[in-house]
């Protein structure tokens, strides 16, 4: 038996104006993921359980099958493992974007936050401004390590593993003085940090070349998602498959590999709606080949465009999922002549109208070769309700896919 499970992050939706009241799912031309779903046992899922935030290190924990509230540490943590870092007991990993902050106002509490990505910045300028950062700020205690893109790591030795950031993508357009650290309530170095790398950031020579040609600045480092090193369970040891993981995103990977799944790289792969669709497509193949039992592909396109409010490349992202990623994977599958199975589902929400994730449930299809389900006529968050089926703990959806 092989498993395809992919996640289309972030792709389930609220009905917009401009599409007629529908959601992205539902406007989209989606032949693949609509084919399946006829005879796929379908529902909704809560992959984020009550209490917690509705990030996607929770709400892929709890997809492979890792309950949130025993095993969630912070995304940060998993990210830095992607990345290779070694962290030690007493070391506290922070996310580290590098944001664009509006620059008309004197002081920085002022300034407003204009967008988490800068422009989703490539990693090759994004890799200049950390390294600078790391040349002024960087010292025994702190190490700053760059990631994808505006996604990137800080490492401080003791370092406080639970003081309560505000993420950069739930306060897009606000004045950001009312959602910085404190230093009353112990965020004093965070604070003087993060006011810090605006002054070195925002006349870099890569940021001056960037607003020059139209583009955005990464003119500030914000931190957020604190976390220490991670421990999870075997993958394999749990389901008694191999298993490997597909995506640009550094947490994703991280999961992967702190669940002793491999992890593969796919060149061109970006995190946004231009990355390589039919790379991660052709990686999963290559790992059925291998003798990979089950792989699981993450897509990030439908979250960023859900944070940056572009309805038109959310719809996009999920055709060219549906296209270029599932309908390949399915064709292979379908041929190789032994079961199959294939689960898709997005992670959380990311509304166009909110611009950042929601606790929500998301719509799942499980199809399997061997067996057909009633179904619905199309894969959307409205027909999925229908069926009557929810699941309240997302971490026990893999055992409805894998039947042990």
């Amino acid at each position: 038996m092989k498993y395809l499970v992919l996640i289309p992050d972030g792709m389930a939706d609220e009905p917009l104006k401009e599409l007629g009241d529908l959601t992205p799912m539902q406007k989209a031309n989606k032949t693949c993921m609509d084919f399946l779903a006829k005879d796929a046992l379908v529902g909704t899922v809560s992959n984020v359980p009550d209490g917690m935030v509705p990030e996607s290190d929770t709400a892929n924990m709890a997809i492979l099958s890792f309950d949130p509230k025993i095993y969630s540490k912070g995304r940060s943590p998993l990210e830095a493992v992607s990345m290779g870092i070694e962290m030690q007991p007493d070391e506290t990993a922070y996310r580290c974007n590098v944001v664009t902050l509006s620059e008309e106002e004197a002081a920085y509490e002022d300034r407003i936050i204009l967008d988490h990505s800068a422009d989703e910045i490539t990693t090759e300028e994004a890799h200049e401004l950390i390294q600078t950062l790391e040349e002024k700020m960087g010292n025994e205690f702190r190490k700053f390590y760059t990631g994808v893109s505006y996604r990137h790591c800080l490492i401080w030795k003791d370092g406080n593993d639970h003081y309560n950031f505000m993420r950069p993508h739930d306060i897009l357009g606000k004045r950001i003085g009312d959602y910085l650290p404190k230093i009353e309530d112990g965020g004093g170095e965070f604070l003087n940090l993060m006011r810090t790398s605006y002054d070195i950031l925002k006349d870099h020579p890569v940021n001056l070349a960037r607003k020059a040609r139209g583009l955005k600045p990464a003119n500030s480092a914000w931190l957020w998602s604190p976390g220490k090193k991670p421990q999870l369970p075997s993958f394999k040891d749990k389901w008694g498959l191999t298993a490997a993981v597909i995506s640009a995103v550094d947490l994703i990977k991280g999961i992967g590999l702190c669940a002793d799944m491999e992890s593969i790289d796919v060149e061109g792969a970006t995190g946004n709606v231009h990355t390589n669709y039919k790379g991660k497509a052709s990686a999963a193949i290559e790992a059925f080949q291998r003798g990979i039992e089950l792989v699981y592909v993450h897509v990030e396109a439908p979250d960023e465009s859900g944070h940056r409010a572009e309805v038109d490349n959310k719809i996009v992202s999920i055709e060219r999922i549906d296209s270029e990623i599932l309908s390949p994977v399915y064709e292979y599958l379908k041929e190789c002549g032994e079961p199959f199975k294939i689960m898709v589902l997005p992670d959380h929400p990311t509304p166009i109208c909110k611009r950042t994730h929601t606790i929500s449930p998301v719509p799942f299809l499980i199809f399997s070769s061997e067996k057909k389900e009633a179904g619905v006529a199309s894969f959307d968050e409205y027909s999925a309700e229908t069926t009557g089926l929810y699941i309240p703990n997302g971490y026990t959806l893999m055992s409805r896919l894998i039947e042990k």
